[in-house]
């Protein structure tokens, strides 16, 4: 199981303002699923420090999976995903494609979510929105994901055909 970091994104919650509940559903939901939750932490909406503390994780090699929630809109204090940006190896846009999918199912705002997915060395950063529905949505998306993510990051593996397991491809 992946070792994975939440990290919120919230002027209120980091000031005490306000209750992290996107943040406190994240953890909740991923070790009901069984995965090591192993730091959570809340800043304000802040570029730098945002960054700064992706990438004390990502460089440690402590995580496998780091999920921010909040700070994806269109309001001028949104800055995670430059953030992330800003410590991204690699892009992987096929994670935001599934969660504007699956969010377009529920609601036509879901398009407004700037959230990325990078890799920096050997750990995957999932934007989430900060909207505790939003993040249930994607950790549906997510959770199935992660044991094979936490795998392939782990290092080179061979894959194997569908030949090599007596499967006729279809």
């Amino acid at each position: 199981m992946p070792r994975i970091a939440v990290l919120t994104a919230s002027d209120k919650a980091a000031a005490g303002q306000r209750e992290d509940e996107s943040g406190d559903l994240a953890v909740r939901r991923l070790r009901a699923e069984g995965h090591d939750v192993v730091e959570k932490v809340i800043l304000p909406d802040d570029r730098d420090a945002i960054a700064q503390q992706l990438r004390a994780w990502c460089d440690s090699g402590t995580v496998d999976v780091v999920i921010t929630t909040g700070g994806t809109g269109l309001t001028p204090r949104d800055v995670t995903p430059e953030a992330t940006l800003d410590v991204a190896e690699r892009q992987v846009p096929g994670i935001p494609i599934a969660l504007a999918i699956e969010g377009l199912e529920k609601t036509p705002y879901a398009v407004l979510s700037r959230g990325v997915a990078v890799l920096r060395r050997n750990t995957l950063i999932v934007n989430l929105p900060g909207n505790p529905k939003a993040v249930d949505e994607g950790l549906d998306v997510l959770i199935p994901l992660l044991g094979h993510i936490a795998e392939t990051l782990s290092g080179p593996r061979e894959h194997r055909t569908a030949a090599d397991t007596g499967h006729e491809l279809r």
